[in-house]
């Protein structure tokens, strides 16, 4: 069985070992694997390179395209495993693009590496089969907002959301740009019973300055409305770069 991965370079899969930058385990050692194709298109999107290929038309604010072939790698499932177990961490976090989509050679990954603790990146569209769920210890839910330019019936499934609120499991984090995004996942909380207590702000940016000015604004909105606010590390750490 084979995962489709995005590259750091071209011929070379994503995997590499960090800190975790967002969420409730920011700042935690772990090895990253970042897997292609995705079923949104966020038009702020900062890994277009995952499925914004040529001839794809969806909006991006970058209007810019990537070639699949230098973007885009297929490796067995042993493969990526043996490379993850040589970086030495023990948490994973496997990224994307949206990763659910290949659930099936997930599921083959995870039984490989049975000891390590595994985060999820998903954008909450989707549940995981039993096969991959059983492996899962963290889920990093990021329902879409309408500012990514997703419509409501793609980005935000009701039955998703309610199925991952009552999961102790899942955090949920939103990416906010304006007090107007707030006000938006407020309702949602409401609406769908989000726990105020795994509900985290992050705020859209690519670089430090803009990540810094929004944060100053939003601590008074988690104040208010009891939510958490998560810095994006990486990005003051590395800046906007892959493998990071």
């Amino acid at each position: 069985m084979q995962l489709v991965l995005a590259t750091q370079a071209p011929g070379e899969p994503e995997i590499f070992a960090s800190v975790q930058g967002e969420g409730p385990s920011a700042g935690s050692p772990c090895t990253f694997v970042r897997l292609s194709r995705c079923n949104l298109a966020c038009t702020w999107c900062d890994t277009a390179y995952t499925w914004h290929f040529e001839g794809d038309n969806r909006p991006h604010r970058n209007a810019e395209t990537f070639e699949r072939k230098a973007n885009q790698i297929t490796l067995k499932v042993a493969d990526v495993a043996a490379r993850i177990e040589a970086l030495g961490q023990t948490r994973l976090v496997v990224t994307g693009g949206e990763p659910l989509l290949q659930a099936a050679a997930l599921g083959e990954l995870l039984k490989l590496l049975p000891d390590m603790t595994v985060e999820i990146e998903t954008n909450g569209t989707t549940t995981a089969p039993g096969h991959v769920d059983v492996w899962i210890d963290q889920y990093n839910v990021s329902p879409k907002l309408a500012h990514s330019g997703n419509p409501a019936e793609l980005a935000l499934i009701p039955e998703r959301l309610r199925s991952y609120s009552l999961d102790e499991r899942a955090f949920f984090k939103f990416v906010v740009a304006s007090p107007g995004d707030v006000d938006e996942v407020a309702e949602l909380v409401r609406t769908h019973a989000l726990p105020r207590q795994r509900v985290f702000l992050m705020p859209e940016g690519t670089d430090s300055e803009t990540i810094r000015a929004r944060e100053q604004w939003m601590t008074q909105a988690c104040l208010d409305h009891g939510f958490r606010m998560t810095d994006r590390l990486h990005i003051h750490l590395f800046g906007d770069t892959r493998g990071t």
